[in-house]
C-alpha cells in the first residue's frame, strides 16, 4: 500500500517513508492511497485474539511493507502486561442494569493517558521505518503537545539510540500533574521547553519548523532529520485504529450486540486525532451509527460540524480539560480529503484560507456528508464538573474531566435524539492527572483550593476506590530537569541550538 498526500503531492511513499517523514513535503497529511476493509468473518475470528493481536491484524493492513511477524513483535513489547495490567484497553460497563452504555478506558499504559497506546508502539515502528529505507540519519522527533502526547512521546523515546526528542508546551496550558510528568523526564535524548502562550501557537511554531526548507538542508548537512509523534504522523494515528476495532469485538464477545449491529463512538477531541481514527475504523467495516464529537468551550469542531464553517479567530479559554484547549484542528484535514473523494485542490484552498483568513466554509455537499455521521457538542468548565458529580453518583465511576465532556454532549444528544444505539465512552485519562477538578467537582466548588495536589491525589483514591498510578505516585519526588522558557518565535533557534550546538 502506498501513502499519499492530503495537499496532492505528485509522489507516492512506503508505509515505512511515511511513518519517517511525519508531514508530507507539500505540508499535507499522509493517508493510505485506499482505505482497506474487514470482512464479517475478520471481526468474528478478533473474539478469540488479544489486544495486541488484534492490534496486529489492523496494523498489517495498512502497513504491508512490515511483516506480520515483525508487527506481533512490536505489539507484544508495547503491549505487554508488566506495562499495561492483564487489560490492556479495557471496556466497562457503565451500569450492570444499563446495556446501553460502556466506557472504553485508554488510561491504563505508563502516562496515564490514551496516547500510550500509539506512543508505546510508535517507537518500534519508526525504528524499523529507519532500517527499512536505509536512513542513517539522526532522527529528531519534534513534537507540540497541550498534556498528554508529550510525556507519552517522551516515554516512548527515551533513550532510543539514533534519536532525540523534542517537546513543546504551552505555558500554563497543562494541569500541574502533566507538567510534572513532562519535566521529570529522565533520558539523554529528551528535551521539553516550555512556550509562552497556547497550544496553537506551539503546533503552528513546530509545522513551521517542518516546513522551513532552508532549516530542513542545515539538519540534513548534519545528518539529521525531523519527524513527529503528533497525530499528524500515520504511524501515531493508525494504532489508535485498533482499539476502535477491539471495543466492538469485546461487545460481540460479551453478547451486548449482535454481528453487524451499529454502535455509537463518544470521543472528547481537540486535535481530531482520536475520532478520526474512529472513522477510520467505520470505513474498515466496523459498523458505526454516529460518532459523536465532544468539544470543551474552546468550541471551534462544535461549531464546524454544526454550520460547516471553521473559524480559528475566536477567543481562547483555558479549561479544566487542557488537552483539548486547541483551536486549530490538524486531523480535520485528513476527513476533508477523504469525504471530497481525495479532492486535494479543496483541502490546499481550506487550508491556505485558514492560514491566510484564519477561517474556511466547507460547501453544502460536504456538510451533508459530515452531517450523516457526525455530532458535534461542547461543555463549559461548569457543566463539566456536574457531568462528573452525576456520572459518580448514576454509575460509581469516576472520570477525568475529558471524559466528562464526552458524557456531557451525549447527555444532551440522547434527550433530543432519543438514539437508543449501544454507546462507547472514550475515556481518555486517568482522575488522577487531573484530581483537583475532579474532587472540585465531587465535594463541591473550590474543595481542591490550598490543599496539595499529594492531598487532594490521596483523597480521590479513598473517593473512589480506585489505586494511584505508579506514574502518578511518585511524582512529587522526582528531580525537576526541564525548565527553559521561550517565546514561540524562538522556537526554531532552541532547535537548532539542541541539535546543532
Amino acid at each position: 500500500m502506498k501513502f499519499i498526500s492530503t495537499r496532492g503531492f505528485e509522489k507516492k511513499y512506503s508505509a515505512a517513508e511515511a511513518i519517517l517523514m511525519g508531514i508530507a513535503p507539500d505540508g499535507g497529511l499522509f493517508v493510505p492511497e485506499t482505505i482497506p476493509t474487514l470482512s464479517r468473518g475478520d471481526i468474528e475470528a478478533m473474539k478469540d485474539m488479544k489486544f495486541y493481536q488484534i492490534s496486529t491484524s489492523v496494523l498489517s493492513r495498512f502497513l504491508d511493507d512490515f511483516s506480520e511477524e515483525e508487527l506481533l513483535d512490536y505489539t507484544s513489547q508495547a503491549y505487554a502486561e508488566e506495562k499495561w495490567g492483564e487489560n490492556t484497553v479495557p471496556l466497562v460497563q457503565l451500569n450492570q442494569y444499563n446495556d446501553k452504555e460502556y466506557i472504553l478506558e485508554l488510561w491504563h499504559g505508563p502516562t496515564c493517558a490514551f496516547k500510550d497506546v500509539a506512543l508505546q508502539l510508535l517507537p518500534h515502528l519508526m525504528t524499523a521505518s529507519i532500517a527499512k529505507t536505509g536512513a542513517k540519519d539522526k532522527i529528531c522527533i519534534l513534537t507540540a503537545t497541550s498534556g498528554d502526547t508529550g510525556k507519552a512521546a517522551l516515554e516512548g523515546f527515551k533513550d532510543l539510540p539514533g534519536t532525540e526528542i523534542i517537546v513543546f508546551y504551552p505555558t500554563g496550558g497543562v494541569s500541574d500533574a502533566q507538567k510534572l510528568q513532562m519535566v521529570t523526564t529522565g533520558g539523554s535524548n529528551t528535551h521539553v521547553i516550555a512556550v509562552n502562550g497556547c497550544f496553537d501557537d506551539a503546533q503552528t511554531g513546530v509545522k513551521k519548523i517542518f516546513g522551513d526548507e532552508a532549516f530542513a538542508k542545515e539538519l540534513k548537512d548534519n545528518g539529521i532529520r525531523l519527524s513527529s509523534a503528533n497525530s499528524i504522523n500515520w504511524g501515531r494515528l493508525v494504532p489508535q485504529i485498533a482499539y476502535y476495532v477491539a471495543s466492538y469485538v469485546e461487545l460481540l464477545k460479551m453478547e451486548k450486540i449482535e454481528m453487524g449491529e451499529a454502535i455509537n463512538f463518544v470521543v472528547p477531541t481537540g486535535n481530531f486525532g482520536n475520532i478520526l481514527a474512529a472513522w477510520f475504523a467505520k470505513q474498515m467495516g466496523i459498523p458505526v451509527h454516529k460518532l459523536i464529537c465532544a468539544s470543551n468551550r474552546n468550541k471551534v469542531l462544535c461549531d464546524f460540524f454544526n454550520n460547516g464553517k471553521y473559524d480559528r479567530k475566536r477567543e481562547f479559554y483555558k479549561t479544566t480539560s487542557p488537552s483539548m484547549d486547541i483551536l486549530i484542528s490538524s486531523n480535520l484535514e485528513r476527513l476533508l480529503f477523504e469525504i471530497t473523494e481525495q479532492n486535494s485542490g479543496l483541502v490546499v484552498e481550506w487550508m491556505n484560507s485558514l492560514y491566510t483568513e484564519g477561517v474556511y466554509t466547507v460547501d453544502p455537499g460536504t456538510l451533508k456528508v459530515l452531517h450523516r455521521l457526525f455530532v458535534g457538542g461542547f461543555a463549559d468548565d461548569k457543566g463539566v464538573s456536574k457531568t462528573i458529580l452525576d456520572v459518580y453518583d448514576r454509575t460509581d465511576n469516576v472520570v477525568d474531566t475529558h471524559t466528562a465532556v464526552g458524557f456531557n454532549i451525549y447527555n444532551r444528544y440522547h434527550q433530543r435524539s432519543g438514539d437508543e444505539h449501544k454507546t462507547v465512552f472514550v475515556s481518555t485519562a486517568s482522575p488522577f492527572k487531573f484530581a483537583p477538578a475532579v474532587m472540585d467537582a465531587i465535594r463541591g466548588e473550590g474543595y481542591s483550593k490550598g490543599r496539595s495536589d499529594e492531598t487532594v491525589i490521596s483523597e480521590l483514591s479513598e473517593e473512589s476506590g480506585l489505586e494511584i498510578p505508579q506514574s502518578i505516585k511518585e511524582l512529587p519526588a522526582l528531580e525537576i530537569r526541564h525548565k527553559d522558557v521561550i517565546n514561540k518565535e524562538d522556537m526554531e533557534d532552541k532547535v537548532r541550538t539542541i541539535l546543532l550546538g
